[in-house]
């Protein structure tokens, strides 16, 4: 009780320093100026009588959780779904993904208030969610805490938490455990997830290993189709190397990977496609700076024969890039951020590469290495020429190809799984 006193007392203490740093965002992303009155509990949309609650931090959250969405849905059709965010990105493609059920208030869209009981407080007074359901590791103290007093189910769907996050959580013990038995299921990714939930205070009765809802990934033939569409227009005889969801100190080495390719393909083409959109201004500088012949994805620019570089300066066509691609690479891994999903370019047939740092997937980097089809590489000497040997090897692509697909298909079922758990709670209440 002491402990998560002193935690409210710093964050009402560090509020001014929040907004400050909203500001200093808002610079490079203006959305982060935008609604900020939600983020203390003030909304201006009308209060629900029931709703079921979804917490989705960003993109990648989001992305992983629209099937589930989708599912409650059609399971809950009077019931409207609340989807909290915490950065513009992830809002924009929340808005962009269910405009439809936004505009029929089948789905809510806002922030996440902070860590505040005031904001919380109103968040809950005016949603009234029956359930929150977490999507992957975004633990918070006070929002499981005043949650859980409105005796509201909280199940963490898809969670993970390796070693080193457990490390952190291990040196504020006294907020953790008592935070823990407040959750009523965690649905963890694998067996080590959830020994680690337990290590730290979580009671076994609480934890349920259903796999990764990752491996449920849809792709409908109209992607594909458009996929088709703009390889055609970037050349159907062009080898493509996609770099996806890259960060800063990433696209400084893929370019040096891509003048590898280059010397040896000249026709080849790069797409770069950079993780957030505030870098995207800058990524197009470094392009400049290169020398790179590039033409923007956002841009009605054609891609010429003589172009080098598409900069995919875009948000939510992510799944369309990687299969317009004959090689992946999936960044946030040659830099110590922790990788981001290799799923999605095996979900479309591209075979896919990443760095050594994949700590925040890597029970599904473990898997994808034993099957075969995942290659890990830790310089960009070595991404350049694991690009040209799958370049060269038209055979061994297309058998990743099939054996991608099928480790995908082999996998699937966590969304079922996660599904039968809400539905279990939502008896209850």
């Amino acid at each position: 009780m002491l402990a998560r006193w002193l935690y409210t007392l710093a964050f009402y203490v560090a509020t001014p320093f929040l907004l400050f740093r909203l500001y200093q965002r808002g610079r490079v992303n203006p959305g982060y100026r935008q609604r900020i009155p939600e983020r203390f509990g003030l909304y201006r949309v009308a209060p629900l009588e029931t709703s079921l609650w979804l917490h989705t931090v960003s993109v990648g959250e989001f992305m992983a959780a629209q099937p589930l969405i989708r599912r409650l849905l059609q399971a809950y059709p009077d019931t409207p779904i609340v989807i909290t965010t915490m950065t513009p990105t992830g809002s924009e493609r929340v808005q962009s993904a269910f405009a439809a059920e936004i505009l029929s208030r089948r789905v809510v869209h806002v922030y996440l208030p902070y860590e505040l009981p005031v904001s919380i407080n109103s968040f809950l007074s005016r949603f009234s969610p029956r359930i929150l359901v977490v999507l992957e590791t975004e633990l918070w103290p006070n929002l499981i805490h005043f949650t859980h007093k409105r005796r509201i189910p909280i199940l963490i769907a898809n969670a993970r938490l390796s070693e080193k996050s457990a490390q952190g959580y291990r040196r504020v013990l006294t907020l953790t455990r008592p935070m823990l038995r407040e959750i009523s299921v965690i649905a963890a990714q694998s067996e080590a997830d959830g020994e680690r939930f337990i290590e730290l205070g979580l009671p076994p009765a609480s934890l349920q290993v259903t796999g990764t809802v990752k491996f449920d990934l849809n792709v409908d033939d109209d992607l594909l189709q458009q996929a088709k569409d703009l390889r055609q227009q970037w050349g159907e005889q062009r080898k493509v190397f996609i770099a996806a969801s890259t960060h800063e100190g990433e696209d400084d080495q893929v370019l040096e990977a891509f003048r590898l390719i280059h010397c040896e393909r000249p026709d080849a083409l790069l797409v770069l496609v950079p993780r957030h959109p505030e870098r995207f201004e800058s990524v197009a500088a470094l392009l400049q700076r290169h020398g790179w012949k590039t033409a923007r994805f956002s841009q009605p620019q054609p891609v010429s024969p003589e172009t080098s570089v598409v900069l995919g300066d875009v948000m939510g066509q992510m799944l369309k890039l990687l299969a317009a691609a004959d090689v992946a690479f999936i960044g946030g891994s040659l830099e110590p951020v922790g990788g981001h999903n290799m799923l999605e370019p095996l979900a479309v047939g591209t075979p896919a590469i990443t760095g050594p740092h994949v700590f925040n997937f890597q029970m599904v980097a473990d898997l994808l290495t034993e099957q075969g089809v995942l290659t890990t590489v830790t310089t960009p000497l070595g991404l350049g020429q694991a690009v040209l040997a799958l370049f060269d090897d038209e055979a061994e692509r297309q058998r990743l190809a099939r054996l991608g697909r099928a480790v995908m298909e082999q996998n699937r079922g966590a969304l079922d799984r996660v599904l039968y758990h809400i539905q279990r709670l939502l008896v209850r209440t």
